[in-house]
């Protein structure tokens, strides 16, 4: 990049360049901008043409971050309210100092009279939090214990820790060619035939630093699209083929495809032979998963079925990517396992226009390593929620399984938790806890509740006891990155342009605490220190001169040893080789090949159930108005989408008597929520899709109505640990319903 990273403009506007991440929330994306600061307040944002990614190019969550910073109801200083007013609207205002020594007072006395473990803290989806969180757990507060409350972790972790297991690297992505300077115009990249988007809808959502308006960079220059979704969103309507699958059921319909691909002899010998591990027992699971078989199952034509997969098979390179859909399945996992096997034995894997994956760069190796996990005395570490039953889980991502910590709030087994952390987590309301009540009632047991984030929300104001004011992007210096460290397109500093009131950054808050509850174990004295240590080998004064830094790129990584630690060509599985046939789902007790197995709420499983409940409920698709539960408060972004939307088919609607923008309330044996109709052909008549993290700024803050928490939060609905055998997934996606007009 040519221009300064700040300048100051004729009229006094300081022009500052930085990367955005959060809060306000997003995933890491880094998307080039420049803030515009007159007389201490932030006047605009726009983007910067020079970013080698997004190209100027931004959403409207970055373009709204002026109204978001100035609102009124922005938390600009530490408050606390007495506990037994939990869920008033009774704060007063306190200083920093006050708010620290209470912390630090209620943490020792946790530590010192229950231990350690006794801690838990509550760390949200996709803001600059989930970098942070284990190292304030693990190294300031002592714990074992970080929780994402989402119901079997249903969130990017179970893609994750499945890749890891089966491929042995870092995140697969589709080769968007957003890892070189040049973009479409290097010489070494293939732009990809096809690109399969399976419960993937990376223009709204940009997912984990994918830049999604890529896909519209490489549709223009010939790329065809094949979505897999329940709905027909946009980016369906313009794909190449569209398959409208039953929601839950993506693990029969790989495995179908798999049928196609290995039965006709289209895979790629050579990288089969060489490359992985357990072809011949793949192959064999897959035998009687035909077309016929899983069109009775997915509601997909059989002949459609080997269409596509034909297609993909013959057309490399092409590329899949795979989104939180699977995730959000108790079958996921085995689904996960199945599209890897379809992205591998077609020789797609780490080559030009195929799926990129991550490499070792000396530069960024720290960033996974500074969770402070090592200091913890290993009778603590033994302690973490959810180790001993879901070692698969716990191993990798080094923290608890969801819903056991809900278990042990409420009967306090294996022990009981004293002291709480909400760090940047709205949970009852997103895409987090299912039974959102019951997390309320139960959180309200811990002793000692604090919490860090930007505007007041249902979930501080229904449980915490002390709030500390966060900083957003604009206000703190950071560092963000793709696939959090997974698959790094690039690395961007976050370069702070403003202070607001008395808002600190989360390093900021943890070089405070550190001070005070474990000094001797925190070798770090300021923000730059934190950052230059997670950045390794580059510094964030040198990062932050280059605008972004871009790891080399290499293709076919497992040819020339640059995956394993080692050196040796391979991957990091066991058996050095991609596993179709998984040792370590094995060593777990898990099937160690793709299974199918049917939703647990759904009118196959449930026959009796669904005469109540007769439809599909799926959930949880972006929208660009909102990231999860926040933005609601945004004027510009609230009028995109003002309300709640559920869609139905015309004919269902008609059924039920409802017509377009009338209320609805669906419900079922868990719960229920009420949102608004919009009426869609491009949803299958026996399915509804209803969005989530709603809750309304605007209602009154306080218990029993919390923001209007309760009225439309779409999670009421879903069932607490209906998980896999893994301790992943859940079907956010996949259980039953009713609807009827609401009142």
């Amino acid at each position: 990049m040519d221009q300064e990273w700040r300048t100051v403009l004729e009229d006094g506007t300081c022009v500052t360049r930085s990367c955005a991440w959060s809060p306000p929330g997003d995933h890491p994306v880094g998307c080039g901008v420049r803030l515009f600061v007159k007389d201490g307040k932030l006047v605009k944002v726009e983007g910067d043409p020079d970013h080698p990614v997004t190209k100027g190019r931004l959403c409207p969550r970055c373009l709204t971050l002026p109204e978001y910073l100035n609102h009124p109801d922005r938390i600009l200083y530490p408050m606390k309210r007495n506990r037994e007013d939990r869920g008033k609207d009774a704060w007063e205002r306190i200083s920093w100092d006050e708010a620290l020594d209470l912390i630090t007072d209620e943490v020792v006395r946790a530590r010192e009279t229950y231990g350690a473990e006794s801690i838990v803290e509550f760390t949200g989806t996709g803001r600059q939090a989930v970098m942070y969180c284990m190292m304030f757990a693990n190294g300031i507060l002592g714990t074992p214990n970080v929780c994402y409350s989402q119901s079997g972790y249903s969130c990017y972790g179970p893609r994750t820790v499945a890749t890891a297991y089966v491929m042995g690297v870092g995140y697969p992505e589709i080769d968007n060619a957003c890892r070189f300077p040049d973009t479409y115009d290097h010489p070494g990249w293939q732009r990809p035939n096809y690109i399969i988007l399976w419960g993937k809808a990376p223009l709204e959502s940009n997912p984990d630093g994918f830049f999604g308006h890529s896909i519209i960079d490489l549709m223009k220059r010939g790329t065809k699209i094949i979505s897999i979704d329940p709905r027909i969103n946009w980016i369906g309507t313009k794909a190449e083929y569209h398959l409208q699958l039953r929601p839950g059921t993506d693990a029969a319909l790989a495995m179908a495809m798999l049928n196609v691909i290995i039965g006709e002899d289209l895979y790629d010998h050579d990288f089969v032979e060489n490359w992985t591990y357990g072809f011949d027992e793949l192959a064999e699971r897959v035998k009687d998963a035909t077309p016929e078989w899983a069109e009775e199952i997915t509601w997909v034509k059989a002949d459609k079925i080997r269409e596509v997969a034909r297609i993909y098979a013959k057309n490399t390179p092409s590329s899949i990517a795979w989104g939180l859909a699977i995730d959000q399945n108790k079958n996921g996992v085995q689904a996960g396992h199945a599209i890897m096997a379809l992205m591998v034995i077609t020789g797609n894997f780490d080559v030009p226009g195929g799926i990129s994956v991550g490499m070792r760069d000396n530069n960024l190796e720290p960033l996974q390593s500074l969770n402070r996990w090592e200091i913890l005395p290993d009778e603590t570490r033994n302690k973490m929620i959810g180790k001993q039953e879901y070692p698969a889980l716990t191993n990798v991502l080094g923290q608890c399984q969801p819903d056991l910590v809900l278990d042990a709030l409420e009967t306090g087994d294996p022990y009981q938790l004293h002291v709480g952390f909400f760090e940047s987590s709205n949970l009852l309301t997103p895409t987090a806890c299912a039974q959102p009540k019951r997390w309320r009632d139960a959180l309200r047991k811990l002793d000692f509740i604090f919490a860090l984030d930007t505007f007041m929300n249902p979930t501080i104001m229904a449980c915490a006891d002390v709030v500390l004011p966060l900083a957003s992007y604009a206000e703190g210096d950071g560092v963000v990155l793709t696939h959090y460290g997974l698959n790094v397109s690039f690395v961007g500093p976050i370069n702070k342009a403003l202070s607001m009131g008395e808002c600190k950054s989360e390093i900021e808050v943890m070089l405070d605490l550190a001070k005070r509850l474990n000094p001797d174990e925190w070798p770090w004295k300021t923000p730059e220190e934190v950052l230059n240590a997670k950045l390794g080998g580059l510094t964030f004064e040198k990062l932050r001169e280059m605008g972004v830094y871009q790891p080399q790129v290499e293709y076919k990584k497992h040819e020339k040893g640059l995956i394993r630690p080692d050196g040796q060509p391979g991957v990091n599985t066991p058996t050095g080789k991609i596993e179709l046939y998984s040792t370590v789902f094995e060593s777990f007790g898990e099937d160690p090949l793709p299974y199918y197995t049917e939703p647990p709420y759904s009118p196959v499983s449930q026959p009796e159930l669904a005469k109540e409940f007769p439809l599909i409920l799926t959930t949880g698709a972006r929208t660009f108005a909102s990231f999860h539960s926040e933005h609601r408060q945004v004027p510009s972004l609230r009028r995109l989408v003002p309300d709640p939307i559920v869609e139905i088919n015309p004919e269902t609607a008609d059924e039920y008597g409802i017509k377009e923008g009338d209320w609805v309330l669906i419900k079922n044996m868990f719960g229920e929520a009420r949102e608004k109709a919009h009426l869609t052909p491009l949803i299958n008549k026996n399915v509804v899709h209803a969005q989530h993290g709603w809750w309304y700024p605007e209602e009154d803050p306080e218990e029993p109505n919390l923001f209007g928490n309760w009225k439309s939060n779409v999670n009421s609905l879903m069932p607490h640990k209906q998980i896999g055998h893994l301790g992943f997934g859940s079907n956010y996606k996949s259980t039953i319903c009713s609807i009827e007009l609401a009142d």
